[in-house]
C-alpha cells in the first residue's frame, strides 16, 4: 500500500518524501508557543499566552499528518526497520502531542503562565530533538 501511495505520486511529478513538507507547521507552531509566551512573561502582557494558545492548537492539528508522512517514509526508505534514531523520533513524537495537549488544557483551565511556559519549553526541546534526529536520519553525522 505504500509502494503505490508513493508510485502515484511519482506518476504526477511528486519524488519528494512526504514529511519535510508537513514538518515546518507544528515545528514553526511550538516555536510560537515558545516565543510568545516568553514574550508574555517578559513584557508582562497576558494577552501574548492567547497567541501561544493559538499556536499550540495549530501545532496539535497539523502534527498528526506530519506523523503519518513521517510514518509513510519512514516505510518507503527504511523498509520500517527500527532505527535507534527512528525510535528517538516515534517516542519524541508522542510525547510532543501529549505536551501540546496538556498545554491546551492548561490555557483553558486559566494555568499560572510560568507553568504553561515550561509546558512550552518541554515542546521547544522535543521539536528540536525531533529536529536534530530528523537530520542525522537523513543526513547522517
Amino acid at each position: 500500500m505504500v509502494a503505490s501511495i508513493f508510485t502515484l505520486l511519482e506518476k504526477i511529478g511528486f519524488t519528494h518524501p512526504l514529511h519535510p513538507a508537513l514538518t515546518h507547521i507544528p515545528m514553526g507552531m511550538v516555536m510560537g508557543c515558545f516565543f510568545f509566551s516568553l514574550a508574555s512573561l517578559a513584557m508582562k502582557k497576558p494577552e501574548l499566552n492567547r497567541t501561544a494558545l493559538h499556536c499550540s492548537i495549530l501545532a496539535l492539528a497539523f502534527i498528526v499528518p506530519t506523523i503519518l508522512a513521517g510514518l509513510l517514509d519512514w516505510q518507503h526508505r527504511f523498509g520500517g526497520l527500527f532505527e535507534p534514531l527512528i525510535i528517538v523520533k516515534m517516542i519524541l513524537a508522542a510525547v510532543l502531542t501529549g505536551l501540546l495537549g496538556y498545554s491546551i488544557q492548561l490555557q483553558r483551565t486559566a494555568a499560572k503562565e510560568k507553568k504553561i511556559f515550561l509546558v512550552y519549553c518541554l515542546c521547544l526541546a522535543c521539536a528540536i530533538g525531533l529536529g536534530y534526529s530528523g537530520g542525522e536520519l537523513v543526513y547522517g553525522g
